[in-house]
């Protein structure tokens, strides 16, 4: 079949393999070819439009939504993309606006299009907002970990460690070789200190799985003094040939970037360790908080899913089913055990001198949630 008889559909296809191959130059030009002979498809418009944000040409991005919404006016990835574009051209108040539409279709089960809008709102600096759209797709979909991922880096941003350290520990717990989380992980422990707990995470992963310098380096420094390795150790070599695979050769202009970013306002030098944003990538899941009368009657979460409800002294023992089923352990040897689990995994202290008390700093290490 010639092109000239190709129809929107097979235009759009087209373009869509393109544009998952990250060649968004040649995707454009089968849309825009495609929108010569069908200037009113909705998804021409709105695939020339992703393929003109992911150029950065945002002011054509917003003309070609803008249009798709035209014919459409609650295009779900039109209205999505709009918002995109409108975030990056400053205009929060319109791109929330944007998003909420999704939400008043109905759209908040969506787990795709709520990871996208909290994606946006997570790179513009809008981490209240983006929590609450990921809290969204976790409450549809529990067993995803990209949305528990999402949420325990968005908790890290806003000074939650804690629930940060739930959600990235809950994302492993759903795909144990899901290295984002884990690495993110392993650097917000390293900057809290606790570089064992840090090492633990870090070893992992395979130094294929770092797509930046900070974890390799910190990987192997912290082999280095843990196994007391010489900077030519072969048990290093992959680690240093994947940082300078990652790293290249820089040239002078890198350089010289290099140190003015290493320079602070007041011209002193910043900290070479500082956690750096990684990927992209509400206060309570929604519908999860449930009030109750009773002064002693708390509501608690588990890694595995599980929701425990009642006393302190009740749920620990909830708590104990739920972890280890059938077995015959005192509820002193579980507490020991799990508070062991936790310091190695987080440096996160529990105490088990009593039910409350460890809950409390369980929750702090990220081994459940306290809802209520």
């Amino acid at each position: 079949m010639s092109d000239a008889f190709l129809s929107s559909d097979e235009y759009d296809e087209r373009a869509h393999h393109l544009y998952n191959e990250g060649r968004y130059d040649d995707a454009l030009a089968i849309l825009n070819e495609g929108l010569g002979l069908y200037p009113n498809s909705v998804e021409l418009n709105v695939g020339a439009a992703y393929a003109e944000l992911a150029r950065e040409e945002f002011a054509w991005a917003r003309r070609n939504f803008e249009r798709a919404l035209t014919v459409e006016p609650d295009h779900e990835d039109a209205l999505a993309g709009l918002g995109e574009v409108l975030l990056r051209l400053g205009e929060r108040s319109q791109a929330t606006a944007s998003f909420e539409r999704i939400l008043q279709l109905g759209l908040h089960d969506d787990l795709e299009m709520m990871l996208q809008i909290g994606r946006a709102l997570f790179r513009d600096g809008l981490l209240g907002d983006a929590y609450r759209y990921f809290g969204l797709a976790v409450t549809a979909h529990p067993e995803s970990a990209d949305a528990a991922a999402c949420l325990g880096y968005t908790a890290h941003r806003l000074g939650a460690d804690g629930d940060a350290f739930y959600w990235l520990k809950r994302s492993l717990e759903l795909e144990p070789n899901f290295s984002d989380p884990r690495i993110y992980l392993a650097n917000a422990l390293y900057d809290r200190g606790e570089t064992e707990a840090a090492l633990f995470h870090l070893e992992k992963t395979e130094p294929q799985d770092h797509l930046d310098e900070l974890g390799l380096w910190r990987t192997i420094e912290l082999k280095k003094a843990t196994y007391r390795l010489a900077d030519d150790d072969h048990l290093l070599a992959a680690w240093y040939e994947r940082l300078a695979e990652v790293a290249g050769e820089p040239d002078a202009l890198d350089e010289l970037l290099a140190e003015v970013e290493s320079q602070g306002h007041d011209g002193t030098i910043r900290d070479p360790n500082q956690l750096e944003l990684f990927g992209a990538l509400v206060s309570d899941v929604h519908g999860m908080h449930r009030r109750s009368m009773l002064s002693d009657h708390h509501v608690v979460i588990t890694l595995g899913g599980h929701a425990l409800q009642g006393s302190w002294e009740e749920i620990l023992q909830q708590f104990k089913v739920a972890e280890l089923p059938g077995a015959e352990v005192s509820l002193a040897d579980f507490m020991a055990g799990l508070a062991q689990r936790g310091r190695t995994e987080t440096g996160v202290v529990i105490p088990v001198t009593d039910a409350e008390s460890f809950l409390r700093g369980s929750a702090a290490a990220g081994v459940l949630r306290i809802l209520q």
